[in-house]
């Protein structure tokens, strides 16, 4: 590795150590099949908690959290599988929506877990860790944009109705259409509460 990437076999070493202690790879001495260095079973987890610590500890630009989120979710759409397990979960995230009274925050919060799986339906375990680590921000976000819409509940009920276009669409194997549905989704919630790039 020192060769390929034409650094010094300390800074390959360090490089190791920190990816262990982040949990992205496991090291084990002695011989067979438990020794050497090797992926773990899940880095996702590992990386997720390492970006969910960066986002925590940065104050990250609107503009940058919108970008990334098309960048990211249409990607999603345009990929998600239609008979993808997290579907179910989304589809259930949307009837938690329609409950009677429920206020900005919790519908923002289940708003989030529901693009969440979606990008997880897209079966691309790093976009999907990516996701779910910047929930979190992409909830106080909007949550801090709501202030500035004229009108939650009307905002709240288009917002449902373009959710359940978008699943129908991705259900429906219509990969680009609900990519398009999840850019003009994304680009409306911001424009109304009045962010502008």
């Amino acid at each position: 590795m020192a060769g390929q990437l034409k650094i010094s076999r300390t800074s390959v070493r360090e490089g190791i150590r920190v990816l262990e202690a982040l949990g992205v790879l496991k090291a084990g001495v002695g011989s067979g099949p438990a020794a050497g260095t090797f992926v773990t079973a899940n880095p996702a987890a590992a990386l997720g908690s390492t970006l969910r610590l960066h986002i925590a500890s940065s104050h990250l630009p609107v503009a940058d959290i919108v970008q990334t989120r098309l960048l990211l979710e249409t990607w999603a759409g345009a990929h998600a599988k239609g008979d993808a397990a997290s579907l179910a979960a989304a589809e259930h995230l949307l009837d938690d929506m329609d409950r009677p009274g429920l206020g900005a925050p919790e519908f923002l919060a289940l708003d989030a877990l529901f693009h969440v799986a979606l990008a997880e339906a897209a079966g691309n375990i790093l976009v999907g860790a990516m996701m779910a680590s910047l929930r979190e921000s992409i909830q106080s976000y909007t949550q801090g944009l709501t202030a500035a819409l004229p009108d939650w509940q009307s905002t709240a009920a288009r917002l449902r109705n373009e959710h359940r276009d978008i699943l129908k669409a991705i259900q429906g194997g219509n990969g680009q259409q609900a990519a398009d549905l999840i850019g003009r989704h994304i680009e409306g919630f911001y424009r109304e509460a009045g962010f502008r790039e």
